[in-house]
């Protein structure tokens, strides 16, 4: 039954963003584009999103399993540190090089989208790299 949800869930956010434009690049460029023609139509998406987001997190943090009986993992840490900075300004620059974030890029891959294939790849090399650093680390750390 959770992956009946789960699907759900993922086909009605994969709708909500084909539909508000997010998983095209160029309707991205123009929100991005604050000195030329700039295109404001998804700061209402991702305000209508944040919006949600905030009442759907408050909730979410008062209970201790999910409405399907599955136990919630928020997040714990509120520390601002280099890595999360650093991410934070990868993600940015990704962003704005390729005009796509992780759940657009999904679904404009699924759509065929050639460039979405390419950053998909990319995005999951870079995954991949960063479980293989962080696994070295933690080895490195039993070891000393």
């Amino acid at each position: 039954m959770p992956v009946f949800f789960a699907l759900l869930a993922g086909t009605v956010f994969g709708i909500g963003l084909i539909v508000s434009g997010m998983a095209d690049p160029a309707k991205v460029f123009g929100f991005l584009d604050l000195a030329g023609r700039w295109d404001p139509s998804l700061a209402f998406v991702m305000g209508g999103a944040i919006l949600v987001g905030v009442f759907a997190f408050a909730f979410a943090r008062k209970r201790t399993v999910s409405l399907l009986g599955l136990p919630m993992r928020m997040p714990t840490s509120s520390q601002v540190d280099r890595r999360l900075v650093g991410g934070g300004l990868l993600f940015g620059i990704g962003w704005g090089i390729a005009g796509f974030c992780p759940g657009p890029a999904l679904v404009a891959a699924g759509m065929g989208e050639q460039k979405a294939l390419v950053f998909v790849a990319a995005m999951l090399a870079g995954m991949g790299l960063f479980e293989l650093l962080e696994r070295r680390k933690e080895r490195r750390a039993a070891l000393a």
